[in-house]
């Protein structure tokens, strides 16, 4: 990803939280950057990271997004949320998601 492509979606990531989870954009722009390098790190292999859940609590999670690690997925109906971050868990072998806004 080139710096151009890297800050614009850095940019409308921080926005988001700003207008949809109420974050002042000093801690929007803090949070839209560690997701932009959480993704950028998953698609290179397995990463450990951090997120809360819904109920509060804080999950460990050992995921990735690199192309040679991910089973084969058949064709989904589901329409794109750019509000969470699917990733492949690769302690139980499945995908999951977390809110983006809530990356520890």
């Amino acid at each position: 990803m080139n710096t151009i492509t890297t800050l614009r979606s850095v940019m409308q990531l921080a926005w988001q939280f700003v207008k949809k989870n109420g974050l002042s954009m000093s801690e929007a722009l803090k949070t839209a950057w560690r997701n932009v390098k959480l993704q950028s790190e998953m698609k290179k292999g397995i990463v450990k990271f951090y997120f809360q859940k819904v109920d509060g609590s804080v999950r460990e999670a050992f995921g990735t997004l690199k192309a040679e690690l991910l089973p084969e997925s058949k064709g989904s109906e589901r329409k794109a949320n750019d509000t969470v971050q699917t990733y492949f868990d690769t302690e139980v072998n499945e995908y999951r998601c977390f809110k983006k806004a809530n990356l520890a």
